[in-house]
């Protein structure tokens, strides 16, 4: 052997000529070199082992369990073994290091010195990948193998620490701690592998421990696998590929993201908080409120530590950055006086041992080292936010169920005397715990920032001395005044919001009244008022913009303005300048510090913000409950409380079960006593009962009634009686201050009881108890209450469907002819988000639950209020008397139609909250004539009013026509939209795969491009050239730094070698030097600064341009579309357009686009330079930049996606509590809560899960970017290491502050990039509106040549008029030709969509004329700009509308006309008298949409409209639908007398109205039919009119 190693380079033992390295005389263990190969022999066993077991494995992987197998993690012990595998890793790469760096010491090469460590790297791995295939297929006998490998490690290790104690060598060699570290982790992984062993006896054991997987493994439907996961895969989101890859072939749907685990899920963490919210009631003081912090400090705070510690040690590591960055450009320069001194000092056993200070002097270890502890850093930071964010939405999800639990028991007198409003309750479940939500994510900052600020400047002031403290002090004195402008902006984004909520008022008002608006040429008007309120909007924007610029160029000035400061002082008190390696160290540590302190500002502002909203949840958590009051007095009898429902009791009330039971005997006599003095069955039952709402007056006093079971009892009385008051007091909704009600325990006739899905058992054992007092009861309040949901949905109400009874319910209700008109039957969505139903549909709907509801007791309140005459008689026949009494149902109807009082068989009549008579009709009759005489009054009344209610009937009619118009022209544009998507859908079907690819990662450049545009082109290159210019005098600044510190250290070791001859004027260089530096330096900082303010103000005004132009053009465009636009594009959408939209892009876009570009610029710099200081490096970027490219690509698809999925189901989530909020009772009558609790549960956990995989999905893009950041760093180092000369520290320096910042910005430039595609979505829908065509407002004439007092005499020529609505659509009028006399009066009759109306809107040229023309008074109003021919013609609509604002505005937005002319115009309308009597007279307000006024009143305002225009021509639209009789009669007349001498035309849907004019026009699908007097129309016995007149008679 000795001979063939003579002449190699390379042995093993290394060849020193004068020591022979394989002699064993002393002994075989005491040569170095053969302890060093036996070291070898675990590792090669290992690999030797392992490869063919894995090779095989991989091949028969298919006999798996079918679970999520790979994520399943069997062995205990599991973290523990990879937290000591990774260490072991990095002991091995420390080894092999210290081996290299020894081997260059000595004269020949030793391979024993690394060759072992190496191989243990590659058996280490090996053996973590090995262990990982085994567990996922769970064969615990094959880690066997594993425990000889650490066994046999453990030995060899031991051998070679006892030789080295023997030679002594010690602790102050590198190699010996290496060694002993070693033993260490070899003794912990032996020890792992026996509890394996000892848990799953898998071996020497009879039988072996089976395992099940948890849970949520078992259930497929979890894909949230982040908790079972390895450690390897937990720290780099590894199980996450799948999804964010995927998201390209197809978007991620709510099934993709499935199910929570159910640690997260809500009820999980609701139940954890509940518990320690409910444990600080103590049994001394029950009284004192338990302190929310405390509560969440107890269910959520070990996470919360386990975030913080991570956080520590990240900011720890993270200063490990700056002080490589030092080493590396101080030991450059020393590279080569290591090896040349004196090596044979430490030799023993033959080679050289090294201290540890020594290999950390060698730049190429500590570029590993920092690239090392940026990976750490990195991993660590990103799993400190995780768990915070993983516990804010654990935290958010148990304090919405506390929220919602605490709504269903809510009294109900907290709701109606205002205590809590249902804004109160929607800020806190859509504010208020999502700041808590976010100061949980942000408080490991808290008390993180101080230590890292602390440290940062202790190891400034060892870089620097002195003078750290003075760049120190800068930051610190400036972080305040960012406070301040945090706070400012907060403040005035407040006031945006105010103005912004005041445009969105006033614009939904001009669309839902555009049709008036137009046809009265006021849209310029309303759309200036609009203007008005956008220019307020504009300014608080206008500050909020400046604030924050303010804040940006703080962020961006402060790093510059303290090293500058720094290094001013620093070269001010020291004699001997700055060298590079500290220079850039100190910079380094200034980026580092910037952060925390720019964070600071905003953490602290949400500590405080989550100090108020902790405070406003406790006093909600705190507010009066229902059915604890009782508790709370004390004063009264038990016997009370056992009537009395319980809905919740609170934990209080389970701790005194002896009570109950008491309560329970308390209750058995009295029921038997009951029986003999009753005649019949009573269902319920109250005596002496007062009831209050909370407010110590008694709204009912001195109650004893009884409701017989199985029978009809009416409760009557006037307005504001209590007679509503009295059913709640029944449910048990009112305080009862004496007395008690009963409740007889029914047999269940087929009670569906819902108390099944239980939230947890306390609250199960509860539900028991309570439906002993009450069973479910089917209410209908007076004001219906909808779900968002399909009809049928909300009429089922959760009970089973049945079709027989479905369809017997909506019969009873007629209903069937409202669900016709609806785009899907009774599956179309109505409710707040759905279709808008009107009041009597509403009711309809409401009333249909109750009998739907399979309960024997129905409570109506008051269900005929909104529906006419023939509707309610149906109902009262059909649904009351038949549906209910066949069902021997027991009915209480609150009502004020007193003919139904025969049907009845109890009678209740109360009287200002008491009880005046109860009995039957029979007994009332012969006991109080009185009552009975003015009942019969009162129904003669109500007979009278029949007449009157026969219009009632139109009233239902003129509902259902209205919702088919929209509904009408809403298909239309339903059906285009689907076509569109269908193409879409067929486009990507028919592409191959790339392209659809393609389409979605791309980045929306055109629309960009819109936005950018629409600032103006000045600002745009305003700022590109000041960011351009900002960063590159960044740069110069840096640049300048490398400069004049790498001047000094030249001279000083240039001073070496020549400093026989010319020392003198080396001295003098230096000081001439030093002179022009630093003035440059100043100069180039004061520059920065100034170009720091000047770009931060430009991005934000070119934002605010931006969205100043994209606002008016919107408004201009839509105000001024033709009307077809109104009828196919739905409202939301259009409002979408102003609120949602217009928001985003006055907002979020300009500082998105700020972060965006200088995160982009900062990335692309620093790789400028560094690429310019080390050109090689370029090589090394180009798989980086690929690398890079491909992660963006994916992840903004990704992230588009969830974000989606984010908004879309928060919305039904924030619907859901203010729809229970409002529905309260309804549910608590219905005994529903649990199914609601259950509905709210759901919706929280698919909102918490579209938001753990978006923040999820974040961290994934952050691991990625972070790490390439790391690896650009070392590529960085690397080459500079290896390519540089030894005089350029400084560049080296720079180069490497430079890779270091990249890590930060990498992942800003991709999630800036992602948020902008979103936002982009924005403009893109403003823009597509902005394509749509205004109506033709020029017309042919020039306004001069139209008459002043056109039209004089109101002649009408109709020719051969053709009308449709759009070109695409049929037309509606087809050669229709009339003629008008001046000053006759027409009637124009005909059935729905016979085109009567579509005639009216031709007069004002609305819809499209294609041929044929109206003359009017000799001119064509084709050719008549818009607004003259609009201004000069009147015409009353059908549905009446009114604007927020005064009666003057309403009647006259151009405040042309004097009062007395306006009075006048209300006198003809019979409301001078109302007008006269409110306060303010015409000044008095009219509230949005006129709700103050009835239906019937809006109309006669808006005839005063047209009777203050007194043009010669008067259009009227069905104007009479809504007005009873008697006025209608009235303005009759009027009309005849006030416009004698004007053109009338009457669009008539009931005949009689007509039959004085002194035409008629009949019309029947678009062609005139009939066409003559009313006389000799009538006398033609079978004519179209003649048969309209019978109908109508």
């Amino acid at each position: 052997m000795e001979p063939l190693d003579g002449g190699m380079g390379l042995s093993f033992c290394g060849n020193n000529r004068n020591i022979n390295a394989y002699s064993v005389e002393n002994g075989v263990l005491n040569n170095g070199c053969f302890v060093d190969a036996l070291n070898l022999v675990p590792h090669v066993f290992l690999l030797f082992i392992t490869f063919p077991i894995l090779f095989i494995g991989w091949g028969s992987q298919s006999s798996k369990v079918q679970i999520h197998h790979n994520t399943w993690l069997h062995f205990p012990g599991h973290n523990m073994r990879w937290i000591l595998t990774f260490l072991l890793l990095f002991v091995h790469v420390c080894e092999f290091a210290e081996g290299i760096v020894s081997n260059n010491v000595m004269d020949s090469n030793h391979l024993h010195l690394f060759m072992p460590a190496f191989m243990g790297f590659i058996a280490a791995t090996t053996s973590v990948v090995y262990y990982h295939n085994i567990e996922t297929s769970n064969f615990p006998k094959l880690l066997l193998v594993l425990f000889i490998y650490w066994v046999l490690g453990f030995i060899t290790k031991s051998i070679k620490l006892w030789k080295f104690a023997e030679f002594s060598v010690g602790p102050q060699h590198l190699r010996f701690c290496i060694t002993a570290l070693l033993v260490i982790l070899y003794g912990l992984l032996m020890a792992v592998e026996i509890n394996v062993i000892r848990v799953r006896k898998y071996v020497f054991f009879a039988n072996p421990q089976k395992v099940k997987p948890p849970e949520d493994l078992q259930d497929l439907g979890v894909r949230f696998l982040q908790p079972f996961v390895n450690l390897l895969s937990k720290a780099t989101y590894w199980w996450m590929n799948p999804l964010i890859m995927g998201a390209h072939k197809r978007p991620i749907e709510l099934k993709k993201i499935g199910k929570l685990p159910i640690a997260m899920r809500a009820l999980t963490n609701y139940l954890r908080l509940k518990d320690a919210y409910e444990d600080q009631r103590t049994a001394e003081d029950p009284e004192r409120a338990p302190s929310i912090w405390r509560s969440m400090y107890r269910a959520f705070g070990r996470p919360i530590l386990l975030s913080s510690t991570f956080r520590y040690l990240a900011d720890l590591l993270g200063f490990a950055g700056p002080l490589c960055i030092s080493g590396i450009v101080e030991y450059m320069n020393k590279k080569d006086d290591v090896a040349s001194g004196d090596s044979n000092k430490e030799k023993h056993l033959g080679v050289y041992f090294m201290s540890t200070t020594e290999l950390l002097q060698n730049s190429s270890v500590l570029a590993v080292l920092l690239f090392l502890a940026l990976i750490l850093q990195r991993t660590f930071l990103q799993a400190s936010y995780y768990v915070t964010i993983e516990t804010g939405i654990n935290l958010r999800g148990a304090l919405l169920a506390m929220i919602y639990n605490k709504i269903l028991r809510l009294s109900t007198s907290n709701m109606s005397m205002g205590e809590m409003t249902l804004g109160q309750i929607n800020n806190l479940v859509a504010i208020e715990t999502n700041q808590l939500m976010w100061f949980l994510f942000l408080c490991p900052n808290l008390w993180a920032m101080p230590v890292q600020i602390v440290m940062g400047v202790i190891l400034l002031q060892y870089l620097l001395g002195f003078s750290a403290f003075v760049g120190a002090a800068v930051i610190v004195l400036l972080a305040p005044v960012q406070y301040l402008i945090a706070t400012k902006l907060a403040e005035t984004q407040k006031s945006t919001l105010e103005h912004s909520t005041d445009r969105l008022k006033k614009t939904t008002e001009i669309l839902k009244g555009i049709k008036m608006l137009k046809l009265y040429a006021w849209e310029n008007i309303f759309c200036d008022s609009v203007l008005e309120t956008r220019g307020k909007e504009l300014t608080s924007l206008k500050t909020f913009a400046i604030y924050t610029s303010l804040s940006i160029f703080m962020n961006a000035a402060i790093p510059i303005a303290a090293v500058l400061a720094t290094f001013v002082t620093h070269h001010f008190t020291n004699t001997e300048g700055l060298t590079p390696s500290q220079a850039f160290a100190a910079l380094a540590l200034f980026h580092i510090l910037v952060t925390p302190l720019f964070l600071l500002s905003t953490v602290v502002r949400f500590a405080v913000k989550a100090l108020i909203s902790v405070q406003k949840l406790g006093e909600f958590l705190q507010s009066d409950e229902i059915g604890d009051d009782s508790w709370r007095n004390g004063d009264i009898s038990v016997s009370l409380d056992a009537g009395k429902k319980h809905l919740g009791m609170t934990k209080a009330i389970n701790r005194k079960q002896p009570m109950r039971y008491q309560m329970d005997h308390y209750e058995q006599p009295s029921r038997r006593q009951m029986r003999p003095t009753e005649t019949e069955d009573v269902a319920v039952k109250v005596s002496n009962g007062a009831f209050t709402w909370g407010n110590n007056l008694l709204t009912l006093s001195d109650i004893n009634i009884r409701i017989p079971t199985g029978q009809l009892t009416m409760i009557v009385g006037q307005v504001g009686c209590g007679k509503s008051s009295l059913l709640l007091a029944m449910l048990g909704e009112m305080q009862a201050v004496d007395g008690m009600v009963y409740w007889s325990n029914l047999p269940e006739c087929e009670m569906v009881h819902e108390g099944n899905i239980s939230w947890s058992e306390t609250e199960e054992s509860d539900e028991d108890i309570g439906s002993k007092n009450r069973n479910s009861v089917a209410y209908a309040a007076q004001k219906s209450w909808l779900l968002n949901a399909t009809v049928e949905e909300n009429i089922t109400f959760g009970s089973p469907f049945s079709k027989q009874r479905y369809k017997a319910v909506i019969d009873a209700c007629s209903l069937q002819p409202d669900i016709d008109l609806l785009p899907f039957g009774d599956q179309t969505e109505i409710g707040e988000r759905g279709i808008n139903l009107s009041g009597g549909q509403r009711q309809r709907i409401c009333v249909a639950r109750a009998l739907y509801q399979n309960t024997n007791i129905v409570f109506l309140d008051d269900p005929f209020s909104a529906l006419d005459i023939h509707l309610s008689d149906h109902l009262m026949q059909e649904g009351i008397l038949k549906f209910l009494q066949d069902d021997k149902r027991t009915v209480v109807l609150v009502t004020h139609k007193l003919q139904y009082l025969i049907h009845a068989d109890w009678i209740i009549a109360m009287k200002d909250g008491s009880v005046l008579r109860e009995g039957t009709l029979k007994d009332i009759q012969t006991h109080d004539i009185e009552l009975y005489d003015h009942w019969k009054t009162l129904m003669n009344r109500q007979d009278q009013g029949l007449e009157k209610d026969i219009q009632q009937d139109s009233l239902t009619l003129l509902e259902r026509k209205t919702l088919r118009r929209a509904f009408y022209s809403r298909e239309a544009k339903n059906q285009i939209d689907d076509e569109d998507e269908e193409e879409e859908e067929e486009e990507e079907e028919d592409d191959n795969f790339s392209t659809t690819t393609n389409r979605r990662s791309k980045i929306p450049w055109k629309v960009c491009w819109c936005y950018l545009s629409s600032g103006g082109f000045l600002m745009v290159f305003l700022m590109i050239s000041s960011k351009l210019l900002k960063h590159s005098v960044i740069v110069a600044i840096d640049y300048w730094l490398a400069v004049w510190t790498s001047s000094k250290t030249n001279q000083s070791t240039g001073a070496g070698p020549d400093a026989t001859n010319g020392t003198s004027n080396v001295t003098m260089r230096t000081a001439g030097d030093d002179s022009h530096y630093l003035p440059v330096f100043i100069t180039l900082c004061a520059a920065g600064i100034t170009l720091c303010l000047i770009t931060s103000l430009t991005v934000e005004f070119l934002g605010l341009s931006a969205a100043t132009n994209l606002h008016h053009n919107l408004l201009n465009k839509i105000i001024h579309a033709p009307i077809r636009f109104f009828d196919v594009t739905p409202l939301g959408q259009i409002l979408n357009r102003f609120s949602a939209d217009t928001n985003i892009i006055d907002q979020h876009i300009p500082p998105t686009l700020e972060s965006l570009t200088r995160s982009t610029l900062l990335c692309l710099s620093a790789i400028g330079v560094i690429a310019s200081i080390t050109p090689a490096f370029l090589i090394a970027l180009i798989p980086l930049a690929v690398a890079f490219y491909f992660i963006q690509k994916y992840f903004r698809v990704a992230s588009k996606d969830l974000q989606d999925l984010d908004d879309s189901t928060q919305l039904p989530l924030l619907c859901h509590f203010s729809e229970t909020a409002e529905g309260l009772t309804t549910i608590r009558a219905f005994r529903h809560e649990a199914r609601f609790k259950q509905r709210m549960l759901e919706l929280t956990d698919t909102n918490n899960t579209a938001y753990l995989f978006l923040s999820a999905a974040n961290r994934w893009l952050e691991v990625r970017t972070d790490y390439l950041g790391a690896v650009i760093v070392l590529t960085a180092a690397v080459a500079s290491i290896w390519s540089l000369r030894y005089d350029t520290g400084g560049l080296v320096g720079l180069g490497l502050t430079y890779a270091l910042t990249v890590t930060n910005y990498l992942n800003w430039v991709v999630r800036n990039l992602a948020d902008l595609e979103v936002q982009m979505a924005a403009v893109k829908k403003v823009n597509s509106f902005l394509g749509t065509e205004s109506e033709n407002y020029e017309g042919s004439m020039d306004t001069t040549q139209v008459p002043e007092n056109w039209p004089q005499n109101g002649e009408i020529k109709i020719q051969d008029l053709c009308v449709r609505y759009d070109p695409m659509l049929k037309p509606v009028l087809k050669h229709v030709n009339a003629y008008i006399d001046p000053g006759q009066k027409v009637g124009i009759c005909g059935r729905t969509g016979s085109g009567k109306s579509s005639l009216s809107l031709a007069f004002f040229n609305m819809v499209d004329i294609f041929e044929g023309k109206i003359i009017i008074d000799g001119i064509d109003i084709c050719k008549l700009p818009l607004q003259t021919l609009r201004s000069r013609l009147s015409i009353i609509l059908q549905d009446p509308v009114l604007f927020s604002g005064s009666i003057r505005f309403n009647l006259d937005p151009e405040r042309k006309c004097t009062d007395d002319r306006l009075w006048e115009a209300l006198e003809i309308a019979q409301l001078k008298n109302m007008v006269k009597a409110l306060p303010g007279g015409l000044d008095a307000a009219v509230t949005e949409g006129g709700e103050n006024f009835s239906v019937g009143q809006r109309q006669l305002f808006c005839l005063a409209r047209a009777f203050v225009r007194k043009s010669s021509i008067l259009i009227m639209d069905e104007a009479t639908a809504s007005i009873d009789m008697a006025t209608e009669n009235i303005l009759q007349k009027v009309v005849m007398t006030a416009f004698a001498d004007r053109t009338v035309v009457t669009i008539a849907h009931r005949v009689h109205t007509i039959l004085t004019a002194d035409l008629v026009i009949v019309m029947k699908r678009g062609n005139i039919l009939e066409y003559d007097k009313p006389e000799t129309l009538l006398e033609q016995e079978d004519g179209m009119f003649a048969s309209f007149v019978k109908a109508d008679m």
